[in-house]
């Protein structure tokens, strides 16, 4: 089963969506599936589009920076992959650096600028006025540290074990709350055998005409089917200016039969209700 799957991922080795791969893989019965580094979320989608890739993976929310605005652009407007899985992950930083580095030969913290961000206070408290620079990934963080003893690297313990890096600090980010939710995805009839006891449904809503009182007449649809909204999120429709469309997610199945009351009522009165996937929460 593993030789025919393959998964697309924001790379390079060492990111937190390459460790959310291989995550889905085990998930998949495949933990020796092939993966394939994409440069962006663009990429990932359009590997399994393309057919390149079986699935990929994808970050669709951080609980710190909000919903991923490039993967919900792709289900909107560019791409017919859906949604097949969901699983949230905690996102722990790690301080690291060089096998042979020393603490106070440290001159510079490199990580990608959320990583910096995320670890403020422990970058203020332990290594005050040192100076950072800002990498396309944490996992290049952690290649630039094993390579240069007076640079060190904010990146998860994957990408330590990858570049042989030495881990000085553990879970160094300012809010132990930080979680991201990462989304598997494929083709439209490809979704995998995984069972869960919690499902979701995302959907991608477009209006007819901009008009006063549309959000109410979409929220009252799902209200009066006693159907509780876990996300909403609005989007511009990249046409002009005060033109939007609404993503909606709630915890039931679309085939759930007050779900299914509330999107056809919706198809009845909105330009398209696009499904983007009814899947297990693993």
């Amino acid at each position: 089963m593993s030789d025919s799957i393959s998964i697309a991922f924001l790379g390079p080795l060492g990111t937190y969506s390459h460790e959310a791969a291989l995550y889905f893989a085990d998930q998949l019965g495949a933990p020796d599936a092939e993966l394939l580094e994409c440069a962006s979320f663009d990429e990932v989608f359009g590997a399994v589009d393309r057919g390149r890739s079986t699935y990929g993976v994808v970050a669709k929310e951080n609980s710190l920076e909000g919903p991923v605005t490039s993967t919900l652009d792709n289900f909107a407007f560019r791409s017919s992959s859906v949604i097949l899985a969901e699983k949230v992950f905690d996102i722990h930083h790690s301080f690291m650096v060089s096998p042979d580095a020393d603490i106070a030969g440290i001159k510079l913290i490199a990580s990608h600028p959320q990583g910096i961000a995320q670890c403020r206070r422990y970058l203020t408290e332990r290594f005050p006025g040192r100076s950072t620079q800002m990498t396309a990934s944490t996992a290049e963080s952690a290649r630039l540290a094993s390579q240069d003893a007076s640079i060190a690297a904010i990146a998860n313990p994957l990408a330590a074990e990858l570049y042989g890096c030495k881990i000085i600090d553990s879970s160094i980010e300012d809010n132990l709350g930080n979680q991201t939710a990462f989304a598997l995805i494929g083709r439209l009839g490809s979704a995998p055998s995984l069972s869960s006891e919690t499902y979701k449904t995302t959907v991608a809503l477009f209006m007819r005409t901009d008009r006063a009182g549309t959000l109410n007449m979409i929220l009252s649809e799902f209200a009066y089917a006693n159907i509780n909204l876990s996300m909403i999120q609005s989007r511009p429709l990249k046409q002009q200016l005060g033109d939007y469309m609404f993503f909606i997610e709630f915890e039931k199945k679309d085939t759930d039969p007050a779900a299914q009351t509330a999107l056809s009522c919706l198809r009845l009165k909105l330009r398209e209700v696009k499904v983007l996937g009814s899947y297990p929460i693993l």
